[in-house]
């Protein structure tokens, strides 16, 4: 005790220093759309869209996300189902397996009635590594995109956007495997709010299950058409003891749970994942943003970081997002 005492006051004098706390900015990257992040095994695997292949970022600390171990780990055939616009890969890893689910559609016919969910497996304990196989089109009733997986009460779902109608509609379903979906989907939301409907759209899409401290469930999801600023995240909460599959079981927030930030010139806030520091104290959510307002859904949109908190109602509460430079302490470890 005596020499932590001392210590402490030899560093009030500047006699000696302490190590300092370790800090970033965001932007992570200079670009990065539909950002996902989990911690695994000792490491953060990170990955993001980039239209014509899938890639894995490795790093043990997110500043370092920039000089990251990498790999592209995937590359579109030349035809076919799955040959073009690869978008919002997801990367977890269940039952010593890795996958990833990643959005795409056929360079012959490329519109969103022909848009799907597809999966790849890995074996091999380190994704940057061993061979990545095809597990085809997860069997959605609808053409959709964006597809995540959580698990809850013991049992897998799958959560994704689809196409009905003119909208993109949240829809739920039972993993009966890792690539194959109950024929059970049903609709858990539609675009009802004004602000899920900018852009010339009706968009709810990239569904991210998030479990709560005490008794409550989220679906946050990104609502409007992402090359509109009014980009935001809406929430979905229910009771962990009701049935997910259930749409009564969710209740809709009337209002954005995170949006722009004029006045931090931060832009179309949305496509967000959610990850724990490495010593599992800290929430974090990790999301796509524009510097500066009218920049489009293109590869302006650059992944941020930010940890967030709990309301005493056990609700999240994700602030306001950043501005750009903003010193940050990095998630415990």
């Amino acid at each position: 005790m005596k020499k932590y005492i001392l210590g402490a006051c030899l560093s009030l004098f500047g006699l000696i220093s302490l190590p300092a706390q370790k800090t970033f900015t965001n932007p992570l990257l200079p670009t990065g759309p539909d950002p996902w992040i989990v911690h695994q095994d000792g490491y953060y695997y990170y990955t993001n869209t980039l239209g014509n292949r899938l890639k894995i970022w490795r790093t043990k600390s997110i500043e370092n996300l920039a000089t990251a171990d990498t790999a592209t780990v995937w590359r579109p055939p030349a035809s076919g189902p799955n040959s073009t616009l690869i978008w919002a890969p997801e990367i977890h890893k269940m039952d010593g397996k890795w996958y990833i689910y990643y959005t795409a559609t056929d360079v012959a016919d490329n519109g969103d009635h022909n848009r799907w969910v597809f999966v790849l497996e890995n074996d091999h304990e380190d994704p940057l590594q061993g061979t990545w196989i095809d597990k085809g089109k997860v069997n959605t009733n609808y053409s959709g995109l964006d597809g995540s997986v959580f698990e809850h009460n013991d049992q897998r779902y799958f959560v994704y956007s689809a196409y009905i109608g003119p909208q993109s509609v949240l829809c739920i379903a039972e993993m009966i495997n890792p690539w194959t979906i109950s024929e059970n989907q049903p609709e858990l939301a539609f675009p009802q709010y004004d602000w899920e409907k900018q852009g010339g759209r009706q968009i709810l899409e990239g569904p991210q299950f998030l479990a709560g401290p005490e008794d409550k469930m989220f679906i946050i999801y990104s609502a409007s058409a992402c090359w509109a600023d009014e980009y935001a995240l809406g929430m979905l909460t229910a009771s962990k003891n009701t049935d997910p599959l259930d749409p009564k079981s969710w209740i809709r927030s009337p209002e954005p749970v995170f949006k722009q930030a004029p006045e931090n010139n931060v832009y179309a806030t949305g496509h967000n994942s959610f990850f724990k520091s490495a010593d599992g104290s800290e929430d974090w959510i990790l999301y796509h943003a524009n510097t500066g307002a009218n920049r489009g859904c293109g590869w302006e949109r650059s992944p941020r970081a930010q940890q967030f908190f709990w309301r005493n109602d056990g609700t999240p509460d994700f602030g306001k997002p950043v501005k750009p430079g903003k010193v940050l302490a990095i998630p415990a470890n």
